[in-house]
């Protein structure tokens, strides 16, 4: 356990000093981090086949070729975000200046651009098809959609992840929009029974045919 959590520090350290003084050879790392260049080769080669890292052949007017590693854009998902609170600092700076009313409006307006951009993705399909298409949406959006038929022969639809719970947590017309836009796709009738801005383990939908 102790050498996991040594090469996961020394990672996170390679991928810190690329992202603040990139890009770097293997012996600028090394000499960085006070550790062997085959140390630092070992991880920079592993996250270059991951995507992490990409390398760059710099040539010089002498001596032999440098080769220059740098983060690839797959990197910066590794980073913190805060992607939340900036949206949730301008939803109230539109609720403050603008009122309520303002918000409520962003909100249905990303509903109707959702629902125009999914909704060719609906037809000629039955209930079971859609109810399998909308849970492929979600999860392409991070949402971590599960479904199911019941014995009753209503369908269920369960996410395990909230992209914007921190938002629908504190404005709930968030969720109430995303449930209209449920039905519209899905042409049924959609009751929602669990929610994880309120404290839910999960988001549960129940869906029946209208």
């Amino acid at each position: 356990m102790k050498k996991e959590q040594e090469s996961g520090s020394t990672r996170r350290m390679i991928m810190k000093l690329l992202k603040t003084k990139g890009p770097l050879t293997i012996g600028a790392l090394a000499s960085e981090l006070e550790i062997t260049e085959m140390g630092v080769r070992r991880h920079v080669l592993q996250m270059e086949q991951e995507g992490i890292v990409k390398t760059k052949v710099v040539r010089q007017a002498m001596g032999r070729p440098l080769h220059m590693y740098s983060l690839t854009e797959l990197a910066e998902e590794y980073f913190p975000k805060n992607y939340h609170n900036l949206a949730l600092e301008l939803l109230r700076e539109l609720d403050h200046g603008s009122g309520i009313e303002a918000v409520n409006t962003l909100f249905e307006g990303r509903r109707r651009r959702m629902l125009a951009q999914y909704s060719p993705m609906m037809e000629n399909r039955n209930l079971e098809e859609r109810v399998a298409e909308l849970s492929s949406i979600q999860n392409a959006g991070g949402y971590m959609a599960e479904w199911n038929q019941k014995d009753d022969g209503s369908y269920e639809i369960r996410e395990y992840n909230c992209p914007i719970r921190q938002v629908a947590g504190q404005f709930r017309n968030a969720c109430q929009c995303e449930h209209n836009l449920f039905e519209e796709l899905l042409s049924a009738k959609v009751t929602r029974s669990e929610c994880m801005a309120e404290g839910g383990r999960c988001c549960r939908y129940s869906i029946v045919p209208i």
